[in-house]
């Protein structure tokens, strides 16, 4: 399944969403993270719902009417997904913002409350850190798709730019991740091409252990 993210979308506009599925049979996750007014985003989502792709992203924010509204802009044609906490915010930025010290101190608190609120809107899944994707699958269920950005590679340094909340895909897998996403150790490889081998190797010994991707 191909990414298409905001930079993506703004440069090249829906044109990309038909490039890539004239040109294959891959998947395409348009993450968006829509955050407005309820009306304006089920409008959004509703116009996204067109474009024939199979995820779609909203912010969970601040408002369950806003995930509502997405959920029924998407009309079901479109999976919709929370965002819960980007993986680049850390537990000192969500200090700074104002949030109760329950949520600030266990940073997965606020994942956990966020991804409830998705689920109840009916998201059919949320976007979470590795880190986090264990506790959602144990009290939200299997059935609920946890996508994890922020990943790293066992070979690449893990503190590396401005991600916070980090797992390598191994990681990721065991905890439960149903959907990796992979860019920069990729894109921004020496040689891209063997960096994808790589991760896929480590894909693969992860799932020969008794894991599995869904």
């Amino acid at each position: 399944m191909f990414k298409v993210g905001l930079e993506l979308f703004i440069q090249a506009g829906p044109e990309i969403i038909r490039f890539i599925k004239n040109s294959g049979e891959a998947g395409i996750f348009l993450d968006l993270k829509l955050h407005d007014i309820p009306a304006t985003v089920s409008r959004a989502m509703d116009r996204i719902a067109g474009l024939g792709v199979d995820f779609a992203t909203v912010h969970c924010g601040e408002s369950q009417r806003m995930l509502e509204a997405a959920v029924k802009g998407s009309r079901g044609s479109v999976d919709v997904l929370g965002v819960t906490v980007l993986t680049s915010v850390s537990y000192e930025d969500i200090h700074a913002a104002g949030f109760k010290e329950e949520f600030f101190s266990d940073m997965s608190a606020l994942v956990m409350k966020r991804a409830a609120a998705a689920k109840d809107a009916g998201c059919t899944g949320i976007v979470c850190s590795g880190l986090e994707a264990e506790r959602v699958k144990k009290n939200l269920g299997k059935d609920f798709i946890a996508v994890t950005p922020g990943i790293r590679p066992f070979w690449e340094d893990m503190e590396k730019n401005d991600q916070q909340r980090v797992t390598t895909p191994a990681q990721a897998i065991k905890n439960g991740s149903d959907y990796l996403v992979i860019g920069r150790p990729i894109r921004d490889a020496k040689d891209p091409k063997e960096a994808a081998i790589q991760i896929s190797e480590e894909i693969q010994a992860v799932k020969q252990e008794g894991y599995a991707l869904l």
